[in-house]
């Protein structure tokens, strides 16, 4: 299956990158660096741009 471009989801991502709007792609990118994509976080949490599990459990208590 293609990973396209889905312009009916609203992507809360902040970062500008080339994965924006590509979920598959980007929660890929992501699992590959033991990060999670943005759209996992709160606003407030997005905004740190630290995709850490630790920063993740935190944003999420």
């Amino acid at each position: 299956m293609a990973c396209e471009f889905n312009k009916s989801i609203n992507c809360s991502c902040t970062a500008s990158c080339s994965r924006h709007g590509k979920c598959c792609e980007c929660v890929a990118h992501h699992r590959a660096m033991s990060q999670f994509p943005g759209c996992f976080f709160s606003p407030e949490g997005e905004k740190k741009h630290d995709r850490s599990w630790k920063v993740m459990l935190n944003d999420r208590n």
